[in-house]
């Protein structure tokens, strides 16, 4: 339920249609999807196992293409923009936070941050900074050093809030960030994941199973075979 509609729409989407080949059949993952989510909204979006969220998620995070439909995202036409573009807007706009971290075990916790910032070309410098600012934020500064190995799972999942935070996105998307951590960890990363959106006016779409999560949401979409509702 809603705690209270933003009505500045951040992300539209209406009529998706996602469809892959399989085995020479076609599979149709995502039928006629349509979503808003506000400016600073958290949105939770729920549904048993092989419904579609992530599928959903990847379209809304321009990692995945609808094959119908309309997609705005910030005032921009996503339909209308080539590889290159998509790739800017994703870069620039979008802060992604993923169940398995996907952290490099090779960068300290600091570089992990900041490989997003050298995507976008931030001086060498300045992505420092800005990496040491984000892991004190989410109570890692004594671990700027740290290699993914040497963190437990809530620390990474942690290192990877900070690097969906690093190009100060107006959209979040979090695909099942609890999963794989205990009660006590899935909590802190939820508190800081909101705490630290909310502080900077970003928009949340957290996809999840775990009632917990959704409760925290000011909004629920429900997704039963690749239809919203």
């Amino acid at each position: 339920m809603a705690r209270g509609r933003h009505t500045d729409a951040l992300l539209r989407v209406s009529g998706l249609r996602r469809e892959f080949r399989v085995s020479g059949s076609v599979l149709r993952v995502l039928d006629d999807c349509s979503m808003e989510v506000g400016r600073g909204e958290v949105v939770a979006i729920v549904g048993q196992s092989g419904s579609g969220k992530s599928t959903l998620l990847n379209v809304l995070g321009l990692l995945d293409t609808a094959d119908a439909g309309e997609h705005v995202f910030d005032g921009v036409d996503v339909t209308r923009l080539r590889e290159g573009g998509r790739a800017r807007l994703r870069n620039e706009g979008i802060g992604f936070v993923f169940q398995q971290f996907h952290l490099l075990d090779r960068r300290t916790a600091l570089a992990n941050v900041a490989v997003p910032m050298v995507l976008g070309g931030v001086p060498m410098v300045r992505r420092r900074a800005v990496a040491k600012e984000l892991l004190t934020a989410v109570g890692l500064g004594h671990r700027l050093s740290s290699y993914p190995h040497q963190l437990s799972g809530g620390e990474q999942q942690r290192v990877a809030l900070a690097r969906a935070l690093s190009r100060n996105p107006s959209l979040i998307l979090a695909d099942e960030p609890t999963g794989a951590l205990d009660a006590a960890s899935s909590q802190m990363i939820m508190e800081q994941l909101l705490g630290q959106a909310r502080s900077r006016g970003a928009a949340v779409v957290v996809v999840t199973h775990d009632p917990e999560v959704a409760a925290v949401a000011d909004r629920t979409v429900s997704i039963v075979e690749g239809r919203t509702a």
